[in-house]
């Protein structure tokens, strides 16, 4: 696997990080973007980077708060916020629309995206997605943020690394994998983390993604119990042109717990799109 070193661009004066592979990488291939999960970073992706560079721009960002980017004013700043920092990226690199990829918090970006540039969505692969706690009662909604609030704060990112990693991944799930889970979320930034917690608690993809026609897969692993298998389903239900796909012994994280798999049902998707553009 190669390891693809870590870049950075003002998007709109917003430093952004993100890696980068792709045939004349920078200018060449049609995009791809990576959006990960609230306890990741860019450095996840390096299988489908890996995969996809090959022929097409494939391009993980930093979110705002995370890696080697910047971050966004205030404690809370809403996923409409990180939906107008993916615009600002996508333009700092002179990319009009792209495929999106999301895991987790970020599908729920990926969402509020495809809600307020739709133009700019080429088609959505929305994996074990976070639908946000936006609708949920305050009484729920509170306990989950103080859970990511006391372990980010409390213990620090590497403490919850270790306490979490294995409840993010399958039974099946090697050491090694959980190692390479656990080296990302050690290097998650606390107050980044707690900006993206307040946003997870109160998202609404449901709501984001009304009367959204992109073409959009969504996947969800059999054993996640994170994000389960009946959100992913509904969040498909919801999308005009959404279809499900279960994988099987898998939780929250199939790209990197089965990344020929899962690059194989991408890869299969968007060759779905590239037949329906001919």
């Amino acid at each position: 696997m190669t390891e693809h070193a870590l870049k950075q661009i003002d998007a709109g004066g917003l430093t952004i990080g993100y890696r980068e592979a792709g045939p004349g990488e920078g200018s060449m291939g049609e995009p791809i973007v990576f959006l990960h999960g609230i306890g990741s970073g860019s450095a996840a992706w390096e299988a489908q980077l890996d995969h996809f560079g090959a022929r097409w721009r494939a391009i993980a960002w930093d979110a705002p708060g995370y890696g080697g980017s910047g971050d966004l004013a205030g404690e809370c700043p809403g996923t409409a916020a990180y939906a107008d920092a993916l615009a600002a990226f996508l333009d700092a690199l002179g990319i009009e629309s792209a495929h999106l990829v999301g895991n987790s918090l970020g599908s729920l970006f990926a969402g509020a995206f495809a809600g307020r540039h739709r133009a700019r969505v080429r088609s959505l692969l929305l994996s074990d997605p976070a639908i946000g706690h936006g609708e949920a009662d305050p009484e729920t909604r509170a306990k989950s943020l103080k859970m990511r609030l006391d372990g980010v704060y409390n213990d620090g990112p590497a403490k919850m690394a270790e306490a979490r990693a294995a409840k993010l991944v399958g039974p099946g799930a090697s050491e090694a994998v959980l190692e390479a889970v656990r080296a990302v979320m050690r290097q998650v930034r606390p107050d980044g983390y707690a900006q993206a917690a307040r946003t997870l608690s109160q998202g609404k993809l449901l709501t984001d993604l009304e009367g959204c026609d992109a073409p959009a897969l969504v996947v969800t692993g059999s054993e996640d119990t994170v994000t389960p298998p009946e959100g992913g389903r509904r969040v498909a239900e919801a999308l005009v042109n959404g279809r499900f796909v279960l994988m099987d012994g898998l939780g929250h994280l199939p790209y990197a717990e089965a990344p020929e798999s899962f690059n194989a049902l991408l890869a299969d998707f968007l060759a779905d799109q590239e037949r329906a553009a001919a």
